[in-house]
Parts: structure tokens; sequence; C-alpha cells
């Protein structure tokens, strides 16, 4: 998916800049975006910052955040979790998009890895899209 560093920048900087191109933000892409505040942000908290960040990308692009589209705190949240994990199992010298390939290589590629943890009622409820919800399934193994 990823071919070099340039890519995993590209995408980073697109956000926090807004000018990335709506169809360029897919699911790899919040994953990568996320990598690259860990690496080459530290004056970024991503699981502060990002929410933010994605709602003005999102009205940027044209999107709404609502109740029913647009930003979801839950899944960002869960995702910014499962990207930590992955991001601190690797050594600090391991290029930021291999890590985003094995990322992307593993069960997170999946959209809807999120409802082995939360039922899809939960998950996709007003409450879980406002804030934060804890899973009603099993715990998050991270």
């Amino acid at each position: 998916m990823f071919t070099c560093e340039d890519d995993i920048h590209r995408l980073g900087e697109g956000l926090v800049a807004c000018n990335l191109p709506k169809e360029e933000w897919t699911h790899g892409a919040h994953f990568a975006a996320a990598l690259w505040l860990m690496r080459y942000r530290p004056d970024i908290d991503p699981a502060r910052d990002m929410p933010n960040m994605i709602r003005v990308y999102n009205e940027s692009r044209g999107g709404v955040n609502s109740d029913t589209s647009g930003y979801h705190e839950t899944i960002t949240q869960a995702s910014l979790r499962a990207t930590r994990g992955v991001y601190d199992a690797y050594p600090a010298d391991v290029p930021v998009w291999r890590i985003a390939n094995a990322l992307m290589a593993s069960v997170l590629a999946n959209p809807n890895w999120l409802l082995e943890y939360w039922s899809r009622d939960r998950l996709m409820s007003v409450e879980a899209r406002r804030a934060w919800l804890e899973p009603d399934l099993k715990p998050l193994p991270f």
C-alpha cells in the first residue's frame, strides 16, 4: 500500500493542512496519518488533537460532522489505541511506511474490526459518535 516515507508525510501533512483530496482520506490514510503524528509531530497528542483535526478536515472537504456522519469519537479513539500498540511494537528506526503496511496487513485493515469489541448498535449509536464508550463485548487488547 505505501512505498516510501513520502507517502506517509503526504497524508499527515495533507490532514493538517486540510488539502488532502477527499477520495484519499481512506481507512488506511487515517492510520497512516496517526502514525505520522506519532513519529513526526511530538508537539501533537493524537488522542487529544486528532479529533478536532478530523472534524476540521471533514468540513474543509465539504463534509458534515453530525450525529449520523463525519467524525466518530469511539472509532477514532479505539483506532488510535490500536495504532499506538502497533507503533510501539517497532524499533524507532523502522520507517513509518513499513509500520503502516504491517498495520494494514493485520486485522485492523478490516473496518469492521471494532465489532469484535462493540456490538453494532452500541458502536453506531449517537453516544459513541459523540464520546468514548467502552466496549460492550470484550475489552480492547491495547
